[in-house]
């Protein structure tokens, strides 16, 4: 049988092809909107949360979400729509919430989530950056008197399964020579109740989910989180790796947050000083993100820098009582640390 191509031009017949091609495959349709789009025209940007983590995200007496995570969300919808209102929160367990976001039920994840080879290259996800360097830990009662996990020969331990947390728990006390059982839950809250029931001898989870779970016992003091830290918990937005200009977006919306801290832009000196509008922040370049210019301004004047998101939600004055430590500026002896805006 003699091929179609054979009896006309080269020209006309890759031609043919291509077009049976687009026909096959429904690429000649139109092209699909982007996430900011649809953003956009849905009015709300739809965020993934934790179900409740002190400190982080969860919802406060009159049912109003607060967070360190939160705050994230707000500054990218402050970005898009310059009214940090204009989020929807969906709260996410740990098993769900990268599914959740690879199936388009949210437009990001902020949601203390460890950004891993295998999550970001295994996965159509991609992680924006790193928002707070962590790393897990163990919290025991305090009368155990224990100063190390390495005296937990022989201890049940609580976890919140879907994590990392008990590979990296498993995998440390085997190099140790310990045995110690675990005792996973799905949700956070069931993980926190049998800790606090005493059905478990200690609770692992990163250092800061673990300040936050202790911040909610009916006795925190009664409670220690020991110094060892047994891994790295780079935690960071997520966003699906489909969509470049999404993620450009989100991406600098969160270096735009460290650079604001670095270069001494606040919240009040926003908004007190109207030169300041005019001047770095009124100049960047909006367009290049799907922004209006000044974008940054409205992110800042709404939510603050990274540093006052971490003050009012972790800081020493909170329940939370977390030190800034690493996750303070490269300039003051941190390690977080952004490219320049300009």
């Amino acid at each position: 049988m003699t091929l179609p191509c054979f009896s006309v031009r080269w020209s006309a017949c890759a031609t043919a092809l291509f077009l049976g091609l687009l026909l096959i495959t429904g690429s000649g349709g139109p092209a699909k909107a982007g996430t900011l789009e649809d953003v956009k025209a849905r009015g709300t940007l739809v965020c993934g949360v934790s179900e409740g983590l002190g400190g982080f995200s969860e919802k406060d007496e009159q049912g109003t979400w607060r967070g360190f995570d939160v705050d994230f969300c707000k500054a990218v919808a402050l970005a898009i729509f310059a009214d940090a209102g204009k989020v929807e929160y969906v709260p996410l367990s740990a098993s769900d919430r990268f599914q959740a976001l690879m199936d388009r039920k949210v437009d990001l994840l902020s949601r203390n989530s460890t950004w891993t080879l295998a999550r970001d290259a295994g996965q159509s996800l991609e992680f924006v950056g790193v928002s707070y360097f962590d790393g897990q830990g163990f919290m025991v009662p305090a009368l155990y008197g224990a100063t190390s996990p390495l005296q937990l020969n022989g201890a049940t331990i609580c976890v919140v399964s879907g994590t990392t947390t008990q590979d990296n728990a498993t995998a440390y006390f085997e190099r140790a020579g310990l045995k110690v059982s675990f005792l996973p839950f799905e949700a956070r809250q069931d993980a926190r109740k049998a800790y606090a029931d005493g059905k478990c001898d200690a609770y692992t989870a990163d250092r800061s989910a673990l300040a936050g779970e202790r911040a909610d016992l009916p006795k925190p003091d009664d409670h220690v989180i020991l110094k060892d830290v047994i891994s790295k918990e780079p935690l960071g937005p997520v966003v699906r790796d489909d969509d470049p200009k999404w993620v450009n977006l989100v991406r600098w919306v969160l270096f735009g947050l460290i650079d604001a801290e670095e270069v001494g832009l606040t919240s009040d000196s926003i908004a007190a000083d109207k030169a300041q509008q005019a001047g770095m922040l009124g100049s960047l370049s909006g367009p290049s993100l799907g922004l209006p210019d000044g974008w940054l301004t409205q992110v800042i004047g709404g939510v603050g820098n990274m540093g006052e998101i971490f003050e009012r939600n972790l800081g020493e004055e909170t329940p939370m009582q977390l030190s800034r430590g690493i996750n303070a500026l490269w300039t003051q002896g941190g390690i977080l640390y952004a490219p320049p805006l300009q």
